[in-house]
């Protein structure tokens, strides 16, 4: 289990990123039109866009209580959602200044400081609403690997061996399309599933029952 500390930790990182959706839009822009609680009352910008979803956001986050709300309300919830994305961004600031956390793009990644096993990094991960940490890019990797050197610890990836010895893929079963393999790796032949990051950046194929440092994506 995750200590209440790193449970925190990782709990705010997957905040964060919900925080981020949120507030795509630069002091949240209004949206065409709630109309107003009364007959004949103009149509003021809000915060639903068409079917009541908020903008920028799909279908699934319709809020269809929303519909309609007078002008107050919708001034009063466009402050809350002001407050909750400024009050949020001073929390990142300050988890980012303490090294408890690497943004990069959309993704947040983080680290509870744990050493285990694959399954057991995974499940921790999953646990906090996040994935292992999978570089799609240079960016991302050398985030990864700030995390590494912070704790001078190999970390696992979130990439495994397929049923094709040598074939590697992201946990979620897409192919790879960007590698970082060390000199001659991978080299386990079917032997070795899982993959870890040096302190250099670098992939190296390895054993899944090896104990490496957790880190998460969110």
């Amino acid at each position: 289990m995750l200590s209440y500390l790193s449970y925190m930790l990782t709990a705010v990182a997957a905040l964060l990123v919900t925080c981020h959706a949120l507030c795509k839009c630069p002091g949240i822009p209004g949206l065409p039109g709630i109309p107003g609680s009364l007959k004949g009352q103009p149509r003021v910008p809000g915060l639903l866009g068409p079917s009541g979803s908020l903008m920028g956001l799909p279908g699934r986050y319709r809020l269809p209580w929303l519909e309609g709300l007078p002008d107050s309300l919708d001034t009063e919830l466009r402050n809350v959602l002001v407050n909750l994305k400024h009050r949020l961004s001073r929390l990142e600031g300050v988890l980012a200044l303490n090294g408890k956390i690497r943004e990069v793009g959309e993704k947040i990644f983080a680290s509870n400081g744990k050493e285990v096993d694959f399954a057991s990094a995974l499940e921790s991960c999953e646990e906090a609403g996040g994935t292992l940490a999978a570089p799609m890019n240079e960016e991302e990797n050398k985030a990864i690997l700030d995390i590494v050197k912070q704790y001078n610890r190999y970390a696992y990836l979130g990439i495994k061996e397929g049923e094709i010895s040598g074939q590697f893929k992201y946990i979620n079963g897409m192919p790879l399309n960007y590698t970082k393999w060390h000199q001659y790796e991978p080299n386990g032949k079917g032997t070795e599933n899982c993959v870890e990051m040096y302190t250099d950046g670098s992939w190296n194929d390895k054993k899944c029952n090896l104990y490496r440092l957790t880190i998460c994506e969110f």
